[in-house]
């Protein structure tokens, strides 16, 4: 499985902020769309990705306030990234030795996508689910043994 066959499944929605934009106004969004990050951009370019995790960062920071604090200020402005090409086992282990939740997929510079944790764990699950499916179908349409049938003597 690759990264396109997620992305053709969770569909194409993608929700940006600009680097120049009040971190207050992509809080507001992220909370509006219920998402956990936003990819953002400057000039039309992936420039960064922000979390949850970098938001919570920036209010411990400032005493519990976001005041007039920019994204470009928290953003993770060195993004773990894949392509629609990449396949889902190489997804998992990039997650996992990055601790990353959130992966912008770029194809030749162009942002296609983003897929989450959520998304490589759901699609493992789903194709857990369908080999399960299988092998149970093979399991009762299994064929009788010779030796389950009368012998003749």
């Amino acid at each position: 499985m690759k990264v396109s066959d997620i992305l053709l499944l969770k569909g194409n929605s993608l929700y940006v902020a600009q680097a120049d934009d009040a971190l207050a106004d992509a809080v507001t969004l992220m909370a509006e769309k219920d998402v956990g990050s936003l990819v953002v951009l400057e000039h039309g370019d992936v420039v960064g990705m922000l979390t949850f995790r970098e938001v919570i960062q920036a209010i411990a920071k400032n005493g519990g306030s976001l005041g007039t604090v920019r994204v470009r200020s928290v953003m993770d402005d060195a993004p773990l990234t894949c392509t629609s090409e990449t396949e889902l086992d190489e997804v998992r282990r990039m997650i996992l030795d990055h601790h990353a939740r959130y992966m912008p997929v770029m194809d030749s510079r162009q942002l296609t996508g983003v897929v989450s944790l959520y998304d490589v764990a759901k699609a493992v699950v789903d194709s857990q689910n369908f080999e399960n499916k299988l092998l149970k179908a093979y399991i009762r349409d299994w064929p009788e043994s010779e030796s389950s049938t009368p012998s003749e003597n």
